[in-house]
């Protein structure tokens, strides 16, 4: 089983059948039978080059599954989405085939498709695998591959599917198939002698998997619960040719040496111990880019209306009560009792600020208020989901709620859709996707106020002319979002900024008002947004995307003067002290070593300018300026260098 529960999806009918693919339409008489989707497809002219699936009625399905009267037919190719996945599922079944018949007894019991490729579990008495038995199972599907396996579908029933793996000794599978419905049928695949219980669909041979990768080993328990056996997993990739496998293989290897943990030890700006699982310790580097990252958004507080305010950490739980927090958000609350009242430190910003803007009357004439937060946040995740700095159980946010009139709503966005793109450029992330999320299935508030935010945020959208697309069901539990993924140098999306309406849910839980023009009091909306998000994971995130080198405004330390000889030592001094004087993060190598090995080791940590002076230059009162990443440039003289560092030290948005 690799993809979901088995079982046949079914099909709507119409009055007659359509079969569109490469600009072709056919219809096929009322009352054809026996029909397959490869037939219908051939029929209509199709170009099958490539195909590894077929579309009936918007449904993946086998190329060779039968199509009923009045279905639309359309050919999957390769290397689209649906494709791909049909690969990657495929793939799994080859590699549970090589591992079964290279080490017989071993179990199969569960592997999905995931991003980018599929994993399997596997119950080996043997124990773990060695990165010598990816080699030979890899060989052996290679083997598999080139016989070119026929993959064929069959329906059982309940009873056979168990006397069946029963046989087999597997174990994991009647157990899967006893928690299935006993009165529905239950579908297999097989090629060769390799069978498995799975709902498919596959590739209709094994010959269309020629570009598949095992990866890694990792330990797993059965069904993710620690109580029950350790599996091993199986990691691996799959595409539709080799150039776009190895393409991808070369950016793995390209986002490890990117790999934020492993910058954050070399360059020394951040560690993690057991004594705070889930918290960074930041070196004075990484605190400076820390707090950089902070004040860069703070100066942009001033140009949008931006108050900022301190809340306290730690808060009776009758706020989170109110909030509505506890009922939906506690199991990722810390909790702590004092002199009998229970108190929880706050994940989240919102009810604070509630509560500020509830210690006056309100008028309109007061809208819209905009507080802005970076008090510090703690959330329980789930030991085995942090990582690194991009999940984290400390941090603190770029946080801000903005307090509107209806009215007010299509300005306030519009102008938060204009700092997001300013923050964005000034970081070098210029590919974005727009997500509007809407409500989810745990969510507060009325189907009125919910369909009221929803349209508001698309409407916001649209006169911004921005492109979105709709994400359902992946709202906040107090109402609708947009959501920013941007893209860094690997053209990984992250999901990054955020702008959250709230029509009703905390306004309505703390009765918050204003007084309108005509006297009576009016309820306001909130707007919760977040530019960076988590400054912790942003800064992963962006150690990533530059690969640790910082831009020249962020950098800790943004030039480093080598001096030649003992005779440049005064001159190198000058040219630090006049490049501080400038403002410019400037430090002094002058130890005795080699100039090769110094400017290897300004590279390796990543100095966007190291600066050559020897004799010639402290008599010309010069530089020699070497670029990170680029070789040497022509010498300038010290004035004009302290000038062009200063100019390019600016954030563009500045």
């Amino acid at each position: 089983m690799s993809a979901g529960a088995p079982g046949r999806p079914a099909f709507p009918r119409d009055a007659i059948t359509e079969t569109m693919s490469a600009g072709t339409t056919q219809r096929i008489e009322e009352g054809a039978t026996g029909m397959r989707a490869v037939d219908v497809l051939k029929a209509a002219g199709a170009d099958l080059k490539g195909a590894v699936a077929a579309k009936v009625d918007g449904v993946v399905v086998d190329l060779g599954r039968e199509v009923d009267e009045g279905a639309r037919v359309e050919a999957v190719g390769a290397a689209t989405p649906e494709g791909l996945d049909v690969i990657r599922h495929s793939a799994a079944h080859l590699m549970a085939q090589a591992v079964q018949r290279i080490f017989p007894g071993t179990q199969v019991t569960i592997g999905p498709v995931i991003e980018h490729g599929f994993f399997y579990d596997f119950a080996r008495p043997e124990g773990a695998f060695t990165p010598e038995d990816l080699e030979k199972i890899q060989k052996e599907m290679k083997k598999i591959v080139k016989d070119n396996l026929k993959v064929s579908r069959e329906v059982v029933s309940f009873d056979e599917a168990v006397a069946l793996f029963s046989s087999m000794g597997e174990d994991y599978k009647v157990e899967i198939i006893r928690a299935l419905p006993a009165d529905q049928p239950i579908s297999l695949y097989r090629q060769g002698e390799f069978v498995d219980l799975c709902r498919g669909p596959h590739v209709p041979s094994t010959g269309h998997l020629k570009a598949v990768q095992l990866t890694h080993v990792a330990g797993a328990y059965w069904r993710g619960d620690e109580r029950n056996a350790m599996l091993q997993r199986i990691y691996g990739t799959a595409f539709a040719d080799r150039e776009a496998l190895e393409a991808h293989l070369a950016r793995v290897e390209e986002a490890k040496k990117r790999d934020h943990r492993r910058l954050g030890q070399e360059l020394d700006l951040f560690t993690f111990d057991p004594v705070a699982p889930g918290s960074p310790f930041f070196h004075p580097k990484g605190a400076f880019v820390y707090n950089r990252l902070i004040g860069y958004v703070r100066s942009l507080y001033d140009k949008y209306g931006y108050d900022e305010v301190i809340t306290p950490q730690v808060m009776d739980v009758e706020l989170w009560h109110k909030s509505g927090h506890y009922e939906n958000y506690k199991e990722n609350m810390y909790f702590s009792n004092l002199e009998e009242r229970e108190f929880a430190v706050k994940p989240m910003n919102c009810p604070s600020h509630c509560v500020i803007y509830n210690s006056r009357m309100r008028s309109y004439r007061d809208l819209p208020i905009r507080y802005a937060d970076f008090g510090r946040l703690h959330r329980a995740e789930r030991s085995g989901t942090l990582h690194g700095l991009t999940r984290v159980r400390s941090f603190s946010q770029d946080d801000a709620h903005i307090f509107c009139t209806p009215e007010q709503i299509g300005d306030e966005i519009a102008s938060l859709l204009k700092m997001i793109d300013e923050v964005y450029a000034d970081f070098g992330f210029d590919e974005r996707r727009v997500y509007l999320s809407t409500r989810p299935e745990k969510s507060i508030g009325g189907d009125d106020m919910w369909e009221k935010a929803e349209g508001a945020l698309a409407d916001a959208l649209r006169g911004a002319g921005m492109d979105f697309e709709i994400n359902a069901g992946d709202g906040a539990f107090y109402g609708p979002k947009i959501d920013f993924v941007f893209f860094d140098a690997l053209q990984r999306g992250w999901q990054l900024a955020t702008i959250q309406l709230d029509f009703g849910a905390l306004p309505e839980r703390f009765d918050l008002k204003y007084v309108s023009p005509d006297g009576s009091e009016a309820r306001p909306v909130m707007i919760h947004r977040a530019v960076l998000g988590a400054i912790e994971r942003f800064m992963g995130i962006l150690i990533e995307h530059c690969g640790g080198a910082f831009p020249l405004w962020l950098a800790p330390e943004q030039v480093r003067v080598l001096t030649l000889t003992e005779r440049n030592e005064e001159y190198g001094a000058t040219v630090r002290d006049r490049l501080r004087a400038a403002g410019v993060r400037a430090e002094l190598d002058d130890r005795n070593e080699k100039l090769g090995y110094k400017i290897r080791e300004a590279q390796v940590q990543k100095v966007p300018y190291a600066v050559i002076v020897g004799d010639e230059e402290m008599e010309k009162q010069m530089v020699a300026p070497r670029k990170h990443g680029e070789r040497g440039g022509d010498a300038m003289g010290l004035q004009e260098f302290v000038d062009r560092v200063v100019a390019e030290a600016r954030p563009r948005a500045a």
